[in-house]
């Protein structure tokens, strides 16, 4: 306030008045908080007779006076001045950075509460999955629930916190999932427009790594049998979730603290000031360490390829204990998972439009869910089959890979008609919507019959995933329902996101595709 005072003084607005006008208005500005020394100068000279009084010269030196006494003061307040300016220039940051991240003004999952919740049953989960459905207890969770809780879940999780081996496994695998990223060639990819108008650069490579996983692990099991792969890592199952916990909980914390350095941009659904909420779900939208991307990194590498590794073990375990053989359901299994994942690695720049990347923070919730949910729950049926083999029959197994392809085929191919389109490509003359903002929606096609088919797809292949264990236990179906709830969870975010971007045009949308995800019925 005091800057603006200074730039509107008399001095600079009515430098072509008489002398004695110039001044007054000097003295004027002498009165400001800046202007004591100028202010004394004038004084001295109007006071002192000794001191001639200097005679009008018309404009010109009267001007000179004015701009005399300006420039005095102009210098003496030269501190005062760049005080108020880095005041300004704090302000100004502070109001930009507040345009460019916003303040979050509504809760995702439950708020701070269900940030609590879902954070302690996460791991809770992924511990309760393995020691309620084991060697020594079978899976059947309700008659042994009280026996599960008291002789093996306290003790188990408690032993595998002292499970060293486990440690220096899990940690050397994702010592080299890093090594992997940074030595592997790998092509330079762009990721979708940020806020910011600018555009991050990826290494796209996890195909590669998961290549040099999958010999790694076939050198160990041809030189040194299926055994030692079984032992390596089925027989630390416990140890391993319990590392990949601690791992999450670590990026975690270390992501939100460098969210609040300068010049980040943060996640929209991650600046509540909530510092529980905003760690669960991720404050800072990119976080990076020099080129290295945490957020894409996690989400393919370290528990994907992992979850592939984990699958080649329970084969282990199952033909050492079958004395040389695997079942047709355990190959069926391992089959259909070795499918997706590849599928997913191999097309890995597909990720960088996906919800994940684009709108969600980096936190706990997406750690903890690519470091210890992906490889320890979504490869049930392949733990379970692995202690309690289960032979299907041909018409079962034909019947199964049926399904399943049926379920890649609309979800593969519902991700190219999108792919594409997002690429300029319209190969099939797709018919579309164009919105007030330019943008295009697709109408036609797989995007015709649901808003969310690939969802669809996905779905048919997590039932697919289940089937060949049979029906004995609902622990191996554990993950085909809690896929169910994801993703409609996730069309529920996905449809309130496009309705607040698009407004009227994503009604009248919803109106030409009405169906959410399972065409013509929900």
């Amino acid at each position: 306030m005091v800057q603006t005072r200074g730039q509107s003084t008399p001095s600079r607005s009515r430098s072509r008045k008489k002398s004695t006008s110039s001044l007054k208005s000097a003295a004027a500005q002498a009165d400001t908080p800046n202007g004591s020394a100028t202010k004394a100068a004038i004084e001295n000279t109007t006071s002192n007779p000794d001191t001639p009084t200097p005679k009008p010269r018309g404009r010109k030196s009267t001007k000179k006076v004015a701009d005399d006494s300006a420039s005095n003061a102009s210098t003496t307040s030269t501190p005062a001045k760049k005080t108020v300016q880095r005041k300004t220039s704090t302000r100004s940051i502070k109001k930009k950075d507040t345009m460019l991240n916003p303040k979050t003004t509504e809760y995702e999952f439950g708020g701070p509460v269900g940030a609590a919740g879902v954070s302690i049953l996460t791991p809770f989960f992924a511990y309760l999955l393995y020691f309620a459905c084991n060697e020594k207890v079978g899976c059947s969770i309700l008659p042994r629930y009280p026996e599960v809780i008291a002789h093996q879940f306290v003790a188990g999780v408690k032993e595998s916190f002292l499970d060293w081996q486990a440690w220096a496994v899990y940690f050397g695998w994702y010592a080299f999932c890093i090594v992997a990223w940074a030595v592997l060639p790998g092509q330079q990819v762009q990721g979708t427009e940020l806020r910011t108008g600018k555009k991050l650069e990826y290494k796209i490579n996890a195909f590669a790594t998961f290549l040099a996983a999958a010999i790694s692990s076939a050198v160990i099991i041809f030189t040194q049998g299926a055994k030692a792969f079984d032992d390596l890592l089925y027989g630390h199952w416990p140890g391993l979730i319990t590392a990949s916990i601690t791992m999450a909980v670590v990026q975690s914390i270390y992501v939100y603290v460098e969210s609040f350095k300068a010049d980040k941009l943060l996640a929209k659904g991650g600046n509540t000031g909530n510092h529980l909420f905003d760690w669960f779900i991720g404050r800072e939208l990119n976080p990076r360490i020099g080129v290295f991307d945490i957020k894409t990194f996690n989400e393919l590498r370290p528990g994907m390829i992992l979850w592939y590794l984990l699958d080649i073990s329970c084969a282990c375990h199952q033909f050492v204990s079958l004395n040389g053989r695997i079942t047709d359901s355990m190959a069926l299994v391992v089959l259909f998972h070795t499918w997706y994942i590849v599928d997913a690695l191999f097309n890995e720049s597909s990720i960088l439009t996906q919800m994940d990347i684009t709108t969600d923070g980096f936190g706990f919730m997406l750690s903890v869910g690519d470091l210890t949910w992906v490889p320890f729950v979504y490869g049930l049926q392949a733990r379970y089959l692995a202690f309690h083999p289960k032979d299907l029959g041909i018409l079962a197994t034909v019947a199964i890979l049926a399904l399943n392809f049926t379920g890649y085929y609309i979800f593969r191919t519902a991700n190219g008609e999108k792919n594409d389109f997002r690429n300029g490509s319209n190969k099939k003359n797709l018919q579309f919507m164009t919105t007030s903002s330019g943008r295009k929606l697709l109408t036609s096609g797989w995007w015709g019959r649901s808003r969310h088919p690939n969802y669809f797809g996905d779905w048919i292949m997590a039932f697919s995933w289940s089937l060949p264990t049979g029906f004995e236990t609902p622990i191996t179906y554990f993950y085909f329902a809690f896929f169910v709830v994801l993703l409609v969870h996730r069309q529920l975010r996905d449809d309130a996101a496009c309705q607040h971007k698009y407004g009227k045009d994503w009604t009248k949308y919803t109106k030409l595709v009405p169906s959410r995800i399972i065409p013509y019925v929900y």
